[in-house]
């Protein structure tokens, strides 16, 4: 079948994860994420925090033609906001107090590869418009510099936030919405794909034990 398939792919690709289960709604996200690999589109990954957002996106870009290319991961909801745009963009020497040299943000880090905005909902409106401009653009300044810097990124998001209603709310710019949503993937709870969790538990006890060293 295309999803026996798409694991085996999936297993062969170097710096994949193993992703266990075979639940029909995860065999639907993975074929989900196999199409998406396809484009060059942006792709937002909806779902509950521990559903396992990153591993999903990790798996889309080891499907991808980026594969070689890095995959750089930034979690938005875990930085301050006063170091969030320095840690997107960079900083130039110089750009304030402690900059006592020039930094690549996570953009250029991902450069020919992709970039995983991590809990996309919590990015301070102030940052969204540098966001947007970036993934229309491909193109941005480094803090406190002002040479245009051109990149090569594919974009993929996640939250566990419902971004409608954000954008509802006047929390979240709906034209930033409009472009993190071109290709939308839902990922399951484990409650929602119960078959699974027989097959998780004898994973991670394989696991541990192998750690452990014990039966």
């Amino acid at each position: 079948t295309e999803y026996v398939l798409l694991k085996e792919e999936l297993a062969s690709r170097r710096g994949a994860p193993a992703i266990i289960g075979e639940d029909p709604a995860l065999q639907q996200v993975l074929v989900s994420l196999q199409r998406a690999a396809g484009t060059e589109t942006t792709v937002l990954l909806q779902g509950e925090s521990g559903t396992g957002k990153e591993l999903f996106a990790r798996a889309l870009h080891a499907l991808s033609g980026r594969a070689d290319g890095p995959f750089v991961a930034i979690n938005c909801a875990a930085i301050p906001e006063t170091l969030l745009e320095s840690e997107l963009f960079g900083y130039e020497k110089g750009a304030f107090t402690g900059a006592a040299a020039r930094k690549p943000g996570r953009f250029e880090m991902a450069h020919r590869g992709t970039l995983f905005l991590d809990e996309i909902g919590d990015l301070p409106l102030a940052l969204q418009a540098k966001i947007l401009r970036a993934i229309e653009e491909r193109c941005f300044e480094r803090v406190g510099g002002t040479r245009l810097l051109h990149v090569y990124v594919r974009i993929v998001a996640a939250t566990n936030k419902n971004l409608k209603t954000a954008v509802a709310t006047l929390q979240f710019r709906p034209d930033l919405f409009f472009r993190l949503s071109v290709f939308p993937i839902t990922i399951p709870p484990l409650r929602e794909r119960r078959s699974d969790i027989v097959m998780l538990a004898r994973h991670f006890v394989g696991r541990f034990c192998k750690d452990l060293n014990k039966k």
